[in-house]
């Protein structure tokens, strides 16, 4: 009587805590496909060729994001962008952002066996973040939303024409989204008529959980520039320590959305301080070429092991870096210590 009365209590409890489990979190979110280890490949200014994909072969990229801009200027609603059926304007963009470019490069992706994915941009007045992007009418968000949207499709029509992988429909629009859900939801469907493969947004990484559209895309994309530590030359263990939170709260909407979580872009500056606010461009901070590369190992060593993540994107890769030159760009981690981190994980990964 005893032992049944013991039995029959520990099934009452192990009921409650399954009861309790199940109304307060999900089990965690399990992607099952290969990661994506890929590179955001800075659109050439000039014709290129199969041998500048050489340099992604370098460190083991098999996937590479190519990135056609847009124009807005600041304080208008017009939406500037170059039509396939356009003459070309030597000057007006450069040659991997037209759509012949892209196609070029898709089609020399392929070549190189790298998967691709189509992510286009918008480029607001002087370089504004787009996701304060914001119009006072109903009138200008029309006349904006009209030529947005014909870029958005404009691109998803050449992704499904050269048997792109994946395709990003926009890059950290939050004001938009927020606002006009709307919108969203109809380029969605309109995007799904023309083109068949995997769908993702990129959106960044402090506002990615008010995304209302998961659920109806194939991955969660954030650009994950989250701050690691304060400090002006943290060492690997803090950094490490600095991804605690950020996993949590990815973990929590991977599960609740049912849906991996995507970098669709990652990346830290080779400068002092350069994982405090990593998504700062402030060039003037002494060079750190140290921090970039342990900041990009507190990544690998973190986060591409959780059982909901799908791989990223280095940001960002260029095709014409001589090695014998400082790069400007501090984000670039080409022939900098982070390579190296880059290479050796990517190869085993």
């Amino acid at each position: 009587m005893k032992t049944k009365l013991l039995t029959s209590g520990f099934f009452v409890l192990l009921a409650a805590g399954y009861f309790m489990f199940s109304e307060t979190e999900k089990a965690p979110f399990v992607y099952n496909g290969e990661k994506m280890k890929g590179l955001s490949f800075v659109a050439p200014n000039k014709p290129i060729d199969s041998s500048h994909f050489e340099s992604t072969e370098r460190v083991h990229a098999e996937w590479a994001a190519l990135m056609p801009y847009g124009f807005v200027k600041e304080g208008e609603a017009t939406f500037r962008y170059t039509k396939v059926t356009d003459a070309p304007r030597e000057g007006h963009q450069w040659w991997g952002e037209l759509p012949s470019g892209v196609v070029k490069c898709i089609t020399l992706a392929h070549k190189n066996g790298q998967k691709v994915m189509l992510k286009p941009h918008m480029w607001h007045g002087r370089g504004n973040y787009t996701g304060k992007f914001d119009l006072d009418t109903e009138e200008k968000w029309k006349e904006f939303e009209e030529g947005f949207g014909g870029y958005i499709l404009q691109y998803a029509k050449i992704a499904e024409e050269n048997d792109v992988e994946l395709f990003c429909i926009a890059t950290e629009m939050e004001t938009m989204v927020a606002e006009r859900p709307a919108f969203w939801l109809k380029l969605i469907e309109d995007i799904r008529e023309v083109y068949h493969g995997e769908l993702t947004y990129a959106e960044n990484w402090d506002c990615y959980d008010d995304v209302p559209f998961w659920d109806k895309l194939d991955y969660i994309g954030v650009d994950g520039y989250f701050p690691l530590a304060k400090e002006k030359n943290p060492d690997l263990a803090t950094l490490k320590s600095g991804w605690k939170k950020h996993l949590k709260k990815m973990g929590k909407l991977a599960s609740k959305s049912n849906r991996p979580i995507l970098f669709t872009e990652y990346g830290y500056r080779s400068c002092d301080f350069s994982t405090d606010k990593p998504w700062e461009t402030d060039y003037t901070l002494p060079d750190n070429e140290g921090l970039q590369a342990r900041a990009y190992q507190s990544l690998f060593d973190e986060v591409w092991g959780q059982s909901w993540f799908a791989g990223g994107f280095a940001w960002k890769w260029f095709p014409f870096k001589d090695p014998e030159k400082d790069s400007s760009d501090k984000f670039c981690p080409q022939h900098k210590e982070a390579e190296a981190v880059l290479k050796a994980f990517y190869k085993s990964a």
